[in-house]
């Protein structure tokens, strides 16, 4: 693509302990399920895998327990290619882990933190001389608002720029917003961070740095006074989940490389065209050249 760009991710590392069953068990019963799955997960590992996948280097900031599951993650970030030298590994305390029950063509998910409610601050300094040599950085809302208004903040004050995926939306998204480079909510996410404005007010007071995504729709964002949407590519969806993440990575990659804002959306889009069509958050992130290779069909 270019030479190779540096994005520093800071963010959550999961396990999903995925359970199929034909209906929920009633308090005190017990059925039997049809299937388990059990996957890497969380949106700040699923942000650098698809990031590095991409070409970019990338190194993860966050934490894992001393069990199994951390140890399962960090295997997963070698095998990637992600650097884990700022991951921390925290002793007495379980990796975070999301349970859900896929029944009744619906999912429940109960969401254990674990470890990542111990992303601090003190974390952000240490790994620091790294993030400040990034060409991007990337936060999501998985790990303590105060850890995340911190790091923005010291972003902000190095000149470092840095991309907010507002999701899911927490109480203090406000002001962090302001103290991004890019902030990529959906237009749900939107109205919570800027309540009170239409859609077009949003985009057009935060002109060049918010990207609201509108789902089949495509994206929207503002330039010149101007709203333009870069629509999404048509494809049969198999699974939906990462596809946000693999858009967030997929545009922080692409304007770090140098890319406008339509030329990033439009990467942005193909990357997560192609991550739907395939099982898994990260089973279906795509690789640099599958993604070239679907814009250069496009172009034809």
């Amino acid at each position: 693509m270019m030479n190779q760009i540096s994005i520093a991710v800071i963010g959550s590392c999961n396990i999903d302990v995925v359970v199929e069953a034909p209906k929920r068990p009633l308090a005190g019963e017990t059925i039997l399920g049809s299937r388990l799955i059990i996957a890497q997960g969380g949106k700040g590992a699923n942000q650098a895998v698809a990031a590095a996948r991409l070409g970019a280097k990338v190194y993860m900031v966050g934490c894992v327990g001393d069990d199994d599951y951390g140890r399962s993650v960090l295997k997963n970030f070698e095998a990637n290619g992600v650097n884990s030298d700022y991951v921390k590994t925290v002793e007495g305390v379980t990796t975070g882990t999301a349970h859900i029950t896929l029944a009744e063509g619906d999912n429940s998910i109960i969401v254990i933190k674990g470890a990542n409610d111990l992303v601090t601050p003190a974390l952000i300094d240490e790994a620091w001389p790294q993030i400040a040599k990034c060409d991007m950085v990337m936060l999501q809302h998985e790990i303590p608002a105060e850890t995340i208004a911190y790091a923005l903040k010291k972003c902000r004050e190095a000149g470092v720029k840095a991309l907010l995926n507002p999701a899911p939306v927490l109480e203090g998204a406000k002001e962090w917003a302001q103290d991004t480079a890019f902030v990529t909510p959906n237009e749900h996410e939107a109205q919570a961070l800027f309540p009170g404005k239409s859609t077009e007010q949003i985009l057009l007071e935060n002109e060049g740095r918010l990207l609201m995504t509108l789902g089949s729709k495509g994206v929207a964002y503002a330039e010149n006074g101007v709203i333009n949407t870069v629509p999404a590519f048509k494809v049969e969806a198999v699974d939906t989940t990462g596809a946000g993440d693999t858009f967030n990575s997929a545009f922080a990659v692409a304007k770090a490389s140098g890319k406008n804002m339509s030329e990033s959306i439009t990467f942005a889009n193909a990357a997560a065209a192609l991550s739907v069509q395939k099982i898994g958050a990260q089973g279906g992130m795509p690789y640099l050249d599958e993604v070239e290779g679907m814009l250069s069909e496009c172009r034809k």
